[in-house]
């Protein structure tokens, strides 16, 4: 009776011990697992911008070089001014073009007065020959006469022709509208005709933003060029160097023919309007480019780790984490797209995810 009483009191202390043993370790487990808030996946409408280092360039620019030789001896413009479309900006020293020019009007009238006489000669010996009242040799020499006479006048209405462009040439005038830069010569320069650079003009009421994409999105910027969008839009924005934004937008314009196989990527050109001169010619940008992609699966950039150069998340299964590799896309606000390697419906840890590991202990924390 006693050795039963004895055996039931034993096994009693040992369950008694198993159980405070086994409760001890629920508990070190539970004081082991780290706190973390999660998310569950969703996917969302992904609107944001891609952006670009950019350029901005001249539409329209023209370098002003003499196509006559000599002396510069008048300048008529502003530095850094609007130029009009024909106005008078240098005046290279006119005076022996202007009287090449009037010798070869001269010369001009002189072979024309000299032609109307072999002419009248060559009619009246045209007469003659026809009443066969003159020697046929005296005919021939007044035909070949007549004819040297119009060689002449062509002759001298070339030189005519080649002074008077000298002499317009010795003038030079804006060839449209735009700023012209500082000038490269003073007044008494001696000018090389194709050589000495004068100035340089360009227009400026709109301008051109050049950069450069990868082969991989030109399909997409080839659907917003053929869309024939004829107005502008945000689809393309400038971001100025000091970070402002520019308050009008771009519209696509130019597509390179071709990808610089070395880089990858091709040139495209957005034109934009430049109504308060803001912009000038040789400026650095940022173009940002409206990407709306539909839905996409967007998860919270913080919960995002980056380990040499590749992106991981913690995706929750119970209690426990898994480590998972993920292709990372746009940033969207506080959001990033997730490309590649999480799905829909997926619950992901986003706070706390500092002290993980794969296969860590976790216990889900209220969100601060």
């Amino acid at each position: 009776m006693y050795k039963v009483i004895h055996v039931t009191i034993y096994f009693a202390i040992a369950a008694g011990l198993l159980s405070c043993r086994g409760s001890a370790a629920n508990s070190k487990s539970e004081d082991n697992a780290i706190p973390v808030t999660v998310t569950e996946i969703k996917s969302g409408q992904a609107v944001f911008y891609n952006t670009y280092l950019a350029n901005i360039v001249a539409l329209k620019e023209v370098e002003l070089r003499g196509q006559v030789g000599g002396y510069i001896t008048g300048i008529y413009f502003t530095e850094g001014k609007t130029v009009h479309s024909g106005e008078k900006l240098y005046e290279i020293d006119r005076r022996k073009y202007q009287a090449a020019y009037e010798v070869a009007q001269s010369n001009v009238k002189i072979a024309e007065a000299n032609l109307e006489k072999v002419k009248l000669d060559a009619d009246r010996y045209t007469d003659l020959a026809r009443q066969d009242a003159i020697a046929k040799q005296l005919f021939d020499h007044a035909m070949t006469d007549l004819n040297n006479a119009k060689q002449q006048v062509d002759a001298a209405n070339s030189e005519l022709i080649k002074a008077k462009t000298d002499f317009e040439y010795s003038l030079i005038k804006a060839p449209f509208n735009g700023t012209i830069g500082f000038s490269n010569v003073k007044p008494g320069a001696l000018i090389t005709p194709g050589q000495t650079l004068l100035n340089t003009i360009s227009a400026d009421d709109s301008l051109g933003v050049d950069f450069e994409v990868n082969e991989n999105e030109l399909r997409r910027f080839q659907n917003m060029e053929n869309s024939l969008i004829t107005k502008n839009d945000s689809t393309f924005r400038i971001t100025l160097s000091d970070n402002s934004i520019y308050p009008y937008f771009g519209k696509i314009s130019v597509i390179d023919r071709a990808v610089d196989p070395q880089t990858s990527s091709i040139r495209i050109r957005i034109i934009i309007p430049n109504k308060e001169k803001i912009l000038k010619p040789g400026m650095s940008c940022k173009v940002k480019v409206l990407n709306a992609t539909g839905k996409q699966i967007l998860i919270p950039l913080k919960a995002v780790m980056e380990q040499l150069g590749e992106y991981f998340v913690f995706t929750v299964h119970e209690n426990k984490v898994a480590q998972v590799r993920v292709t990372l896309g746009a940033r969207v606000t506080s959001n990033v797209i997730v490309l590649k390697g999480l799905n829909e419906g997926e619950t992901i840890a986003v706070d706390g995810i500092q002290k993980l590991h794969d296969g860590s202990l976790i216990k889900i924390a209220q969100p601060l």
